[in-house]
């Protein structure tokens, strides 16, 4: 399968709550989940393209080793100021069809190191599929189903009524955007500034796929799970 769709893959240095996230070893990977990612998405049979955008070195250098001739990973240096913490995530939204010429983007994460190039690969098919069909973008979520309260401890997600406790498969269903993909076109990206559009399909994916790491903790829970299904 072969579409005219570009990988974009952000990675920069400094990260604040995970100390090297990107590139500190992983489960036995030397080049941590940058290099999981990136091998992952060298298999994608969808993807045309990964445009690796980071201002951290050690990034490119793991790149350029996996992809020496540039065949499918394309390291490209992104602008220090929109490698800050203090970043408008819309000013990085607006630069990527600037570097990137693909009719369609997908926006994935390194966070994300039990999203496989199948998956990848479902993910894009179905979104050229929901195009027919009226949508403009694709998300990918984990569907919620809890308890959840305010700040007060009030109940914000149902009507609780006389059944303060209802089953919990009973509650409506919530859904939490998961960071594996964004999927839609560059005119989307250059006309509104958006990695979606107005009317996303949700693409529901189970919780070991929707596992994102974000703190020093989820590092070490998704080291365990990665060295459990695929250091086998």
């Amino acid at each position: 399968m072969s579409q005219d769709i570009c990988f974009f893959l952000p990675t920069r240095k400094g990260s604040q709550r995970v100390k090297s996230k990107n590139t500190r070893v992983f489960a036995g990977v030397e080049g941590g989940i940058l290099e999981v990612k990136l091998r992952q998405l060298q298999r994608s049979r969808a993807i045309s393209r990964v445009v690796l955008s980071t201002n951290d070195e050690l990034s490119m250098e793991i790149a350029r080793k996996l992809d020496p001739q540039g065949e499918k990973i394309q390291v490209i240096q992104r602008p220090d100021h929109l490698c800050l913490d203090t970043t408008v995530l819309t000013d990085l939204i607006k630069y990527v069809p600037e570097i990137i010429s693909e009719s369609h983007i997908i926006w994935g994460h390194t966070t994300t190191p039990f999203v496989d190039a199948a998956e990848y690969d479902r993910g894009i098919g179905l979104y050229f599929e929901k195009l027919k069909a009226g949508y403009d973008s694709l998300i990918s979520v984990m569907p919620l189903q809890n308890f959840l309260l305010d700040a007060q401890g009030n109940v914000s997600n149902y009507d609780a009524g006389a059944n303060r406790w209802p089953r919990t498969q009973d509650l409506p269903v919530l859904y939490e955007v998961n960071h594996a993909m964004f999927i839609t076109s560059r005119e989307i990206y250059r006309n509104e500034s958006n990695r979606v559009g107005a009317k996303p399909y949700l693409y529901e994916q189970d919780k070991i796929k929707s596992f994102d790491i974000d703190w020093e903790d989820d590092f070490l829970i998704a080291e365990a799970i990665y060295d459990k299904l695929f250091n086998v």
